[in-house]
């Protein structure tokens, strides 16, 4: 700390306002905040990993259980519905009873689906706890996002949309870690065992989630933003101090300052998101969301299915296929995207994700069935789609959820957005094996129209959340 900052009188907090202000200029300068982010960022690599765990081993367990195609699409959505029923009651929770609370809650669901899920004796207890599972990420994602964004200034480096999408590589590092997972535990297991990888693989999402728990207490902490939108400006300034690192004060008057209590977390919060003011963010989140998250479904989390199904190929080369495009490509696009979402914008990122996606599956629709060096090809059009889906709409599909709402209403507009967003995941999930066993690789002309009908709905609708100031935006009234 320079001499300057040592001597400078604190800053005097008397308003909710003032803490809002603050924060979006200073942001965090402690390390405690740091960690708060990283765990934040864990939820998220849990989420990932809880998603695409089953993704590999999904044909396990078809033969083990005597699946057909529909049942196999229950199995794997069985989490989507989960995530609906908890992204729309977590994002109304955390915004009345705050982040903290909710995340450590939402860990808790991830031990015990992870566990049930590895020792399911047939396909309905599977079901219920990937079920389960679901409803501790559709929790963790608003809890996350939100922690994201208030732990973090408005523009600069280390940014809201920066660490906001920060969501992106944490998933795609978390999906090639499952995937790398799968490879050792495939290398070691005798081939007689092979069967049991899936439930090895699943069960091991229990780990992280259990570390989380044990570290909480020494680093996690309420959003002073949210405390002080409860009228909590006490609470808010002591955080301030402790996890952001700034010099601040309550002024001895604020307790009779007027400090109204925001009304959050309440049912008809989802009526306000499309209000006048939020309609058209609300609308361009969903388009991203739905458009983005229909073909990401369909090929990412189905890349063990078409590279095995539709492209022929062995499992050794479907495991080294998903890590590569995964860990390499999709780790690459969400850290690039971090680089340069504050100069691009969310919007312009978004738009040439989507060009790109829609040039890979037209062009993976046009090759069909590939042999010899269309293999290659093939391959490298679903990097080049993930690639795209990491640095543009994926990643920015949280920025407009997250970015577009104030404080108080955030955790409701990432669960709505969520909840929204994993209906069309269950329909992608559901269908997808059964359009890919009937149609092989013409699904792609389907799959194709999502990212083309994201393009058109962003070329019309204009609204960027990047840097924008939405918390004095709604203060103003």
């Amino acid at each position: 700390m320079s001499l300057d900052q040592k001597t400078a009188a604190p800053t005097v907090i008397r308003t909710a306002r003032d803490v809002h202000a603050l924060l979006a200029e200073k942001g965090s300068q402690g390390a405690r905040t740091k960690a708060i982010i990283v765990l934040a960022l864990g939820g998220i690599f849990m989420d990932a990993y809880d998603f695409s765990s089953l993704a590999f081993g999904i044909t396990a367990v078809k033969e083990e259980f005597g699946l057909d195609p529909l049942m196999t699409g229950f199995v794997n959505a069985a989490i989507m519905v989960g995530s609906v029923v908890g992204a729309i009651f977590g994002g109304m929770l955390v915004d009345r009873f705050g982040r903290y609370k909710l995340f450590m809650a939402d860990m808790a669901f991830f031990v015990v689906a992870a566990i049930g899920c590895a020792l399911a004796p047939n396909e309905w207890v599977l079901i219920l706890f990937r079920f389960v599972m679901g409803i501790g990420v559709g929790l963790d994602l608003p809890v996350a996002m939100a922690f994201l964004a208030e732990f973090s200034k408005l523009r600069g480096s280390g940014s809201r949309s920066q660490r906001v999408n920060a969501w992106s590589p944490a998933w795609y590092i978390a999906t090639g870690f499952g995937y790398l997972l799968v490879l050792a535990v495939f290398l070691l297991l005798p081939v007689a065992q092979h069967g049991i990888l899936w439930r090895v693989v699943v069960g091991f999402g229990a780990v992280p989630a259990i570390i989380v728990l044990l570290v909480r207490r020494r680093y996690m902490a309420e959003s002073p933003q949210w405390l002080a939108d409860q009228g909590d400006l006490r609470g808010a300034v002591d955080v301030m101090r402790s996890h952001h690192g700034l010099d601040v004060e309550l002024a001895p008057d604020a307790d009779t300052a007027r400090t109204t209590k925001a009304r959050t977390g309440h049912w008809r919060q989802y009526g306000e998101l499309f209000a006048a003011r939020y309609r058209l963010r609300t609308i361009a989140a969903l388009c991203v969301s739905v458009f983005s998250t229909f073909g990401y479904n369909a090929v990412a989390y189905g890349t063990p299915l078409i590279i095995a199904m539709l492209f022929q190929q062995g499992p050794l080369v479907t495991i080294l296929s998903a890590l590569v495009i995964n860990l390499g490509f999709g780790a690459a696009g969400g850290l690039l995207g971090v680089g340069l979402i504050n100069r691009v914008g969310a919007r312009r990122m978004t738009i040439i994700g989507f060009a790109i996606q829609a040039a890979s599956l037209l062009t993976l629709a046009f090759v069909g069935i590939p042999t010899g060096a269309l293999v290659i090809i093939s391959i490298a059009m679903l990097a080049a789609f993930v690639f795209a889906q990491a640095g543009g709409p994926g990643a920015n599909l949280m920025s407009y959820a997250t970015l577009s709402y104030p404080t108080r209403l955030r955790g409701v507009g990432v669960g709505f957005n969520e909840a929204v967003k994993r209906v069309f995941s269950i329909v992608s999930l559901v269908f997808f094996p059964v359009l890919a066993a009937a149609l092989s690789t013409g699904v792609f002309w389907i799959v194709a129209l999502a990212p083309l009908a994201g393009l058109i709905s962003l070329l019309v609708i204009r609204w960027d959340p990047t840097g924008k100031d939405v918390d004095a935006e709604d203060q103003l009234g």
